[in-house]
């Protein structure tokens, strides 16, 4: 029967993964089978293969044939270039031991390829991860940045209101000042004049007070020397009439 080396559909939806099988050219995608020889899930990166390398090895030597991907992963795990070389050893191309150290160096180069390519991904990875820390650590820097500007321009605004508020009142109180001055100067202005006129009216008043006594002093002795001239003729007449009396008296 014509035998042929192709992959087996397992898993869900969205995540299918792959058995190797040997099965009848003629069967179904999921019918019988001959054997399974291997898995391959291509959901990891890079996929995983898991295949039993002499079984495949036999598998291609009886003339079974492989589909395309899985000619990839024959070819990728190295059974087709073993498969070559044994080729060669049937011809006398070369012997085996040539062909067994030829494929061992074949097998270390591939092995150094694949570590350096998950080296390689590893260090992307976390150069991508270091990355995206720095960036967003650089997000947050400026943010804080930008918070702190803003609490300052805050501040700063609030000040120039406090002082733009404060200003006004030290303007009112400024020009309240010379107002206070200028009814103060006005008020000595006034005072000055009135302490000037009393100043004048004092020596008036000093002098009406001297005149005052003066005008009344002549008027007193004036009144004491008419009432003693008024007096004397009453006690003269007083005096003549008791001596008229007496003499009468003695007449008798």
């Amino acid at each position: 029967m014509a035998t042929r080396i192709r992959l087996q559909r397992h898993g869900r939806k969205a995540y299918a993964f792959f058995h190797i099988v040997i099965a009848d050219n003629r069967s179904k995608r999921d019918g019988r089978l001959v054997e399974k020889i291997g898995t391959y899930n291509p959901n990891t990166n890079p996929a995983t293969i898991d295949i039993d390398f002499d079984r495949a090895l036999y598998w291609t030597m009886t003339g079974a044939q492989p589909s395309d991907t899985v000619r990839a992963i024959l070819s990728y795990k190295g059974v087709l270039l073993k498969k070559h070389l044994l080729e060669g050893v049937k011809k006398g191309a070369l012997t085996e031991e040539q062909a067994e150290e030829r494929f061992a160096a074949w097998l270390a180069e591939k092995e150094s390829k694949v570590s350096n390519k998950l080296e390689a991904e590893k260090k992307s990875k976390s150069d991508a991860i270091a990355e995206r820390n720095k960036r967003e650590e650089d997000a947050r820097k400026a943010a804080a940045a930008e918070v702190a500007e803003a609490e300052a321009a805050a501040a700063a605004e609030a000040a120039a209101e406090e002082a733009a508020a404060e200003a006004p009142v030290e303007e009112a109180a400024t020009e309240e000042a010379p107002a206070a001055e200028a009814a103060t100067e006005e008020a000595a202005e006034e005072e000055a004049p009135a302490a000037e006129a009393a100043a004048e009216e004092a020596p008036a008043a000093e002098a009406a007070t001297e005149e005052a006594p003066a005008e009344e002093a002549p008027a007193a002795e004036a009144a004491t020397e008419e009432a003693p001239a008024e007096e004397a003729p009453a006690a003269e007449a007083a005096t003549e009439e008791a001596a008229e009396e007496g003499s009468e008296e003695k007449a008798e």
